[in-house]
């Protein structure tokens, strides 16, 4: 299959070189110097050193080219780009087949990934989210990683998943694609929570109580949006939360960690050097709970710290204040 990954971040680089083992792959980016660099250098030295290409790579220098040579595309972009990315690629009037890997809902609309796709492209493309627990670090060194591909075109979900699973990178089919955005964009959420959680010093007690609410936050809205209860037991949903809440490679879970130490975000977030979906996720989440009725304490706690400068200390204390209620409800 012939594979044109979209834009060369950490993942987008990681998935370029893991899937260049059995596909014919493109990796494109709009930033000339990269560009540039990676074909000399046959490695992201900008945005993912450290991993050299295989020598079946290729990079593409032109993005109508790019996308007219492939099967399937794989768009890598953040969120914030995803939309500018979508009318670029409709521009070309060459629209295929496509995959997203981006987690989180829009800034400014709270529209999940594959809303924006509807808008942009029209609900007949065939497309789906490329989501679960993985880091890009491990999937470029080949280590074992599960994740999903969910589509609402079942049989696109099912076969694409099959082209692209690997026994290294394993690719589980899912019809459910709003439940499985709702569990990567929220889950970011969570991070942030934990990584504050974790940095306060509260204990593996209440990390794990943290975690646990959580994801009863994620399950609820996720349902609320149409969502299956299921997938927020299974990769899109438990596997993603547990890696991003526990794994120090997770930017939420720094930022969280940087937050806890009263550092402010805008400098945390220029150190990173990377996007954190979280940051911006955690006020549209709220938002969007809030109009349609759903309780999201510890969203909501995130929120206050990312947004409206409330101490990290003071907002866990409120949370802990709270009225106990059933478990499940």
């Amino acid at each position: 299959m012939n594979l044109a990954v979209i834009a060369a971040g950490a993942w987008g680089t990681a998935l370029a070189i893991a899937f260049s083992a059995r596909h014919r792959v493109t990796l494109w980016t709009r930033e000339e110097d990269v560009t540039q660099s990676m074909l000399a250098e046959r490695e992201n030295k900008h945005f993912f050193p450290g991993h050299r290409f295989p020598d079946a790579l290729r990079i593409g220098t032109d993005f109508t080219a790019s996308v007219a040579d492939a099967d399937l595309l794989i768009l890598a972009t953040p969120l914030i780009g995803f939309r500018d990315t979508l009318r670029h690629l409709a521009e070309t009037r060459q629209v295929k087949p496509l995959i997203w890997v981006c987690k989180g809902m829009e800034a400014g609309s709270a529209k999940l990934p594959h809303q924006v796709v509807e808008e942009e492209l029209g609900r007949e493309v065939l497309c789906g989210a490329l989501t679960g627990p993985s880091f890009a670090e491990e999937v470029a060194r080949g280590l074992p990683t599960a994740i999903t591909l969910a589509s609402r075109n079942a049989e696109f979900a099912r076969r694409t998943a099959l082209e692209l699973h690997s026994s290294r990178l394993r690719i589980y089919a899912n019809d459910d694609l709003s439940g499985a955005e709702v569990g990567g964009a929220v889950k970011n959420v969570m991070a942030i929570a934990t990584g504050i959680c974790d940095g306060l010093g509260l204990g593996h007690n209440a990390r794990a109580a943290l975690m646990t609410r959580g994801l009863a936050e994620i399950a609820r809205l996720g349902v609320a949006l149409g969502g299956q209860p299921n997938t927020f037991m299974g990769l899109a949903g438990m596997g993603d939360l547990l890696l991003t809440c526990t794994g120090d490679l997770s930017r939420n879970r720094q930022v969280g960690l940087a937050l806890a130490a009263g550092r402010k975000l805008p400098q945390i977030l220029a150190d990173l050097g990377h996007v954190a979906e979280g940051v911006s996720t955690a006020r549209e989440v709220l938002r969007l709970a809030g109009q349609i009725g759903i309780d999201m304490p510890i969203t909501q706690a995130v929120d206050a710290i990312l947004h409206h400068d409330v101490p990290a200390a003071e907002a866990v204390e409120q949370l802990l204040s709270r009225d106990p209620r059933p478990e499940i409800e």
